[in-house]
């Protein structure tokens, strides 16, 4: 036949109440460890009787230092003026000025346009012209111009341009050929030109003045 324990002799009943305890027990021993305060036995020293002078261990020497050394002040000298005006000006504002004085109005003329003597003008505001003007000039040429040998046996015909200066009395001077065509033709036409009468001088601001003048000479074999 099977034991039983009676209801009294059951432990299982308070577990939960000794659990309980233990945790209260448990927290409580914690909390008194932390608020635990533990002091020296030493006995204690009464400040108040101490004879040390705190004030003569607080005064600080204070460190002298020498002074700095002074500094130089720059000499400035006065320089006289080298020369000195003593000259007075006197000005005369004692003027009589009448109403009646008219005062002239200037006129300022344009400077003469002064022309060297030996400037050449190649354009002028009147030309030169031959004695009987061009007319006179090409029957000038008819009668004195003769047809080089050499340009007629080899048939050279054609112009020759001829420079020259017309001076101030009218007279032919510096002739050359500007424009040639050989054959003898160019140093009869320099001669026929170098013969030539004097003609009639060009003229600029109504004065005769040295002008530059160029003409064709035509050769043609008829």
């Amino acid at each position: 036949m099977e034991a039983k324990k009676t209801p009294s002799a059951d432990l299982t009943k308070k577990t939960g109440m000794f659990l309980n305890l233990g945790l209260a027990v448990a927290v409580g021993a914690t909390l008194a460890a932390f608020e635990w305060k533990s002091f020296d036995d030493g006995s204690l020293k009464d400040l108040g009787m101490v004879n040390d002078n705190f004030e003569e261990l607080l005064d600080i020497p204070i460190t002298e230092q020498p002074p700095p050394p002074p500094v130089e002040q720059p000499i400035i000298q006065e320089i006289p003026d080298e020369v000195e005006i003593e000259e007075k000006i006197d000005v005369n504002f004692d003027v009589d000025v009448k109403e009646e004085t008219v005062i002239k109005e200037v006129e300022i003329a344009e400077a003469p346009v002064e022309e060297k003597a030996d400037e050449i003008f190649d354009v002028v505001e009147t030309q030169p012209t031959p004695p009987g003007g061009m007319s006179g000039w090409n029957e000038y040429l008819r009668k004195n111009l003769k047809y080089p040998t050499q340009a007629r046996r080899m048939g050279i015909e054609g112009t020759v341009i001829v420079v020259f200066v017309i001076n101030t009395d009218g007279s032919i001077q510096d002739v050359d050929v500007l424009r040639g065509i050989g054959g003898g033709c160019d140093e009869e036409a320099i001669k026929v030109v170098q013969n030539a009468p004097k003609w009639e001088p060009g003229k600029q601001r109504g004065r005769p003045v040295r002008t530059r003048m160029r003409l064709p000479i035509r050769f043609a074999l008829s």
